[in-house]
């Protein structure tokens, strides 16, 4: 399948024209340990005002996680997990007007959250975690994000590692009964890299476009950006910002943020640039 190509997604009610714009994903973290420091724990309406703001400000998906991937973060059993991720889910699901997103890596928690409403698995490990989620997500009508993790698997040569890792993904979910057109691919920005290597992924993105995947950047206030410019993590807006414009400009389709308002703008400013018929009329 060529870049061009690429199928329109269509999710419950929801579709995605790959190449018209940029879509714009907000982060809504049901944790008490989110690496940002803004996750709203157990507190279900602080989660909804939250995600209707992120909608006023023109989020298309919110993604909603229950377990913190930062590095070093405690690990959650799925019964804590589901605890957290459902009750969002459910309330969400109802009361937005965008497709939810749930960041999990467990096939039970994708399977609760799909029966609560959602119609996005993102998972940080590209199916190589459990093996039973592949099946959950080929079973259901959702999409799948797929996300490069190389904690624990160092590059040889990244370059080539990346788009092999990435088509390792999509076997397993291929394999598994996931249809084509319900892939999406993340690069996984901090996910086991270096500050280098996240930086020469932004660069070379365009590359991973002969995959044939719509593809998902997530760089929001990552330690790449407190690297370059040394500074903490709610300082680090603008440094998310010129990532998101530059991997815009290099293929990137949805954008994975915290800060919605300030994004949503870059994308359509970077869109403007990049893709003619995103301007408005």
């Amino acid at each position: 399948m060529k870049p061009t190509q690429m199928r329109a997604l269509t999710i419950g009610s929801h579709s995605f024209a790959w190449g018209s714009r940029t879509y714009v994903m907000g982060i809504l973290n049901a944790t008490p340990d989110s690496f940002s420091g803004d996750g709203v724990g157990l507190d279900r309406d602080a989660a909804l005002r939250l995600a209707e703001q992120q909608v006023a400000d023109g989020a298309d998906i919110v993604d909603v996680g229950g377990e913190s991937t930062r590095p070093g973060a405690v690990p959650v059993d799925d019964e804590e997990e589901l605890r957290r991720v459902v009750p969002v889910v459910e309330l969400l699901a109802r009361r937005l007007p965008v497709p939810i997103s749930v960041d999990t890596s467990k096939a039970s928690v994708a399977k609760a959250a799909i029966d609560a409403g959602a119609l996005l698995i993102n998972d940080v490990w590209g199916f190589r975690h459990d093996a039973k989620l592949a099946g959950v997500v080929a079973r259901a009508p959702v999409a799948a994000i797929l996300v490069e993790n190389s904690r624990g698997r160092p590059y040889v040569e990244l370059r080539a590692d990346v788009p092999a890792r990435l088509e390792e993904s999509v076997a397993l979910a291929t394999l598994a009964g996931v249809r084509p057109d319900r892939i999406i691919l993340d690069p996984g920005l901090g996910f086991g890299k270096t500050a280098g290597e996240n930086l020469e992924i932004v660069r070379r993105l365009k590359t991973l476009r002969a995959l044939g995947f719509p593809l998902l950047v997530g760089p929001s206030r990552k330690s790449t950006i407190g690297y370059v410019l040394q500074l903490p993590v709610d300082e680090r807006v603008e440094g998310t910002a010129a990532i998101v414009a530059i991997a815009i400009a290099n293929g990137a389709d949805i954008v994975r943020v915290h800060d919605v308002r300030t994004m949503v703008r870059i994308a359509r400013m970077a869109d403007a640039i990049v893709r003619p018929s995103a301007m408005p009329d």
